[in-house]
């Protein structure tokens, strides 16, 4: 049984495509193929259901998966381990972000830490997903650590790092009927046209679940991934926003006030994978994320 085997095998079953996995390992979808033929035949049994139409785990696969996964862990450390002991630390690094974060200096941590160890591969992709993907990217071993904006209740199966709190703020038109307030609640804007993040982002999870507690959900009629760009829409009349309070262009045509009543936060977590151990790499920039807030 050879390490690329199980490798091919992951990729197939994560992404329940020959055709993605090729592409994935940067190999032809025959190789990839072959191999997961080869090790089918090692193990005696079929490790995927196949058909012209789709690709599904057999129970035997979905039982291999993560013995498969351990195994080339496992081979990832004694390699790092070995490689380390002659040549200083090295590995490898997937991260992933949010558009708009705060809290935590990811660029800062991750240059200073790779002015250290210049031999660790850092990966850093930024999520259309939002939080929730990111959440989940981790827990299937893609990532090996997410700046996400989510509660710990949501984020089972990970081990949590809590790097900010923001409150939320709510942002007007200047001409709003609401602006001349202190203060303004959630069940004030029942009924407006909101601009927020697609669903799956962290702040918009909390909103749409507080509006829902309330019997009164919202419609969202403008989208946008990152929300720096919120107060110009608001600016354009384009409706009202709830956001975390954070660092944005000024607009004048637009009135910041305090979300009063609703005892909502945006937290913005640094989530590892619970299910296994961290790599030397990882927990090295953990130590060093530690020591810095």
């Amino acid at each position: 049984m050879e390490t690329r085997q199980l490798e091919y095998f992951v990729a197939v079953a994560e992404e329940l495509s020959f055709t993605r996995a090729a592409q994935r390992m940067f190999a032809v979808q025959s190789t990839v193929s072959a191999a997961v033929r080869a090790l089918e035949t090692e193990l005696g049994t079929r490790l995927f259901d196949r058909s012209t139409r789709r690709v599904a785990l057999s129970a035997a696969g979905a039982a291999f998966l993560p013995e498969a996964k351990s195994a080339i862990e496992a081979l990832e450390r004694a390699r790092a381990t070995v490689q380390e002991a002659s040549e200083g630390l090295r590995g490898s690094l997937r991260i992933g972000t949010l558009t708009s974060i705060g809290g935590v200096d990811l660029p800062g941590l991750l240059g200073a830490f790779h002015r250290r160890h210049p031999r660790v591969d850092i990966h850093v992709t930024v999520s259309l997903t939002g939080s929730t993907g990111l959440a989940e990217e981790v827990r299937q071993g893609r990532l090996d650590l997410a700046v996400v904006g989510l509660p710990e209740s949501d984020l089972a199966g990970l081990d949590v790092v809590r790097v900010d709190t923001r409150p939320f703020v709510v942002l007007l038109p200047q001409t709003h009927r609401l602006a001349g307030r202190r203060a303004v609640r959630l069940a004030d804007l029942a009924g407006e046209s909101f601009i927020d993040t697609p669903r799956g982002f962290g702040n918009r999870v909390a909103l749409d679940r507080a509006f829902d507690a309330l019997g009164s959900p919202r419609r969202v009629t403008v989208e946008v991934a990152d929300l720096r760009t919120v107060p110009g829409y608001v600016a354009a009349g384009l409706g009202v926003a709830v956001a975390p309070d954070m660092p944005a262009p000024a607009e004048p045509e637009v009135v910041v006030l305090p979300l009063s009543g609703a005892g909502l936060d945006w937290p913005i977590n640094v989530v590892t994978s619970a299910a296994k151990p961290p790599s030397r790499a990882l927990r090295t920039l953990l130590d060093l994320l530690a020591a810095d807030i």
